[in-house]
């Protein structure tokens, strides 16, 4: 069962897609948005979930002050699921609007004029390294210029192409078979 685990919406439970999805585990949100309070990056975020799956990540942000989510999915059902999911989170007293978009990663960045605080990128493990090259390229023109951006992968795989995106790493994490990247626009 996936849930949201703290905030205005803490407890709520979420449907998740039944297939085609990994969804992140709670001990490891629950480490990662400790990190990112700590760091104060949610206050007030406008935040970008990509590869959103069941729209975890980005309604975890909203439920704990994030101002606005952009939760994109190109799976026409998980979409589905991710607007369910973000209705109950509104329900639950978070007001923050959170978009849900249906669209390949890459030509949705291509094509949009917004700009994110923080950026979560949670593709399937099976994606192959130059497709994350490419949605990371295509993501930094929109990141604000303190933004944090969150790669989640499979422990055996390559670090993110930071470099090609003109981005700097920041530091990494293993959870298991997980490993969490952070990175960011240059200084």
């Amino acid at each position: 069962m996936t849930r949201i685990i703290s905030g205005r919406a803490g407890g709520t439970v979420l449907d998740v897609p039944p297939k085609g999805t990994r969804p992140t585990s709670d001990r490891v949100r629950e480490s990662l948005f400790g990190a990112l309070e700590s760091a104060g990056v949610l206050d007030d975020a406008r935040v970008a979930d990509l590869f959103a799956g069941s729209g975890a990540l980005g309604l975890e942000s909203l439920s704990r002050g994030a101002a606005s989510a952009d939760l994109v999915e190109l799976s026409a059902p998980a979409t589905v699921l991710i607007r369910k999911n973000a209705d109950r989170v509104r329900a639950a007293g978070v007001s923050g609007p959170a978009r849900v978009h249906r669209a390949n990663v890459t030509t949705y960045l291509a094509a949009s004029a917004e700009e994110w605080d923080l950026v979560f990128l949670d593709p399937p493990y099976d994606i192959a390294d130059h497709d994350l090259t490419k949605a990371l390229v295509a993501l930094a023109p929109r990141l604000s210029p303190d933004a944090t951006v969150i790669v989640e992968r499979a422990k055996r795989s390559a670090a993110p192409d930071w470099a090609a995106a003109g981005l700097v790493p920041e530091r990494d994490r293993a959870y298991g078979d997980t490993t969490m990247w952070w990175g960011r626009p240059p200084l």
